[in-house]
């Protein structure tokens, strides 16, 4: 490779920051499993339609097998392990546990991101395909089953757990709106 190829860049994954020199066309997704050791992300079908390998790039979902990396350059990576600082799950997780959210888990890491990035982008009143009021002027979309399943149609789960995983997301935002 020619130096026309390379490019330095530098990523914050879960708070630390790595310089890494990586080949232009290096996806995201394998920067940080082989660049930087976080293998929650999955490599699943490697064309952005099953979801697995979702993360936040600046509180934002992607799919970061379809990411390249030299596109994260100087952006925040969250993958699943950082929605866990030291140890301490995040309401999602402890719902996926408690509600049986996974079944072998394979796609649990880009659900659980895109689920946090779901409820926030619903918290800021974004509407959905399946919202009925678009107008500027609308209230929030309520947060119900049909909604969660259509913001979560892009992670795609083989296991079948979807009743538990829209339970687990509509328990855990019922949850922040009694505390919050």
């Amino acid at each position: 490779m020619t130096d026309g190829t390379r490019s330095e860049i530098l990523l914050r994954v879960n708070g630390l920051t790595h310089r890494l020199d990586v080949d232009n066309r290096r996806t995201l997704l394998d920067a940080l499993r082989e660049d930087t050791g976080h293998t929650g992300p999955k490599k699943g079908c490697d064309r952005g339609q099953c979801g697995a390998c979702t993360v936040l790039l600046d509180d934002r979902r992607v799919v970061s097998c379809l990411t390249l990396a030299v596109a994260a350059d100087g952006s925040d990576v969250t993958t699943v392990e950082g929605l866990a600082p030291d140890g301490e799950l995040h309401p999602l997780q402890q719902a996926f546990v408690q509600l049986d959210g996974f079944q072998c888990g394979y796609c649990t890491p880009g659900q659980l991101c895109s689920a946090v990035a779901m409820l926030a982008e619903h918290a800021a009143g974004w509407p959905s395909a399946v919202t009925t009021d678009v107008s500027p002027e609308r209230p929030a979309p309520e947060l119900d089953a049909v909604e969660v399943r259509e913001r979560l149609s892009g992670n795609l789960c083989r296991c079948g757990a979807y009743p538990s995983i829209v339970r687990a997301v509509l328990e855990t935002a019922a949850r922040a709106e009694v505390t919050g």
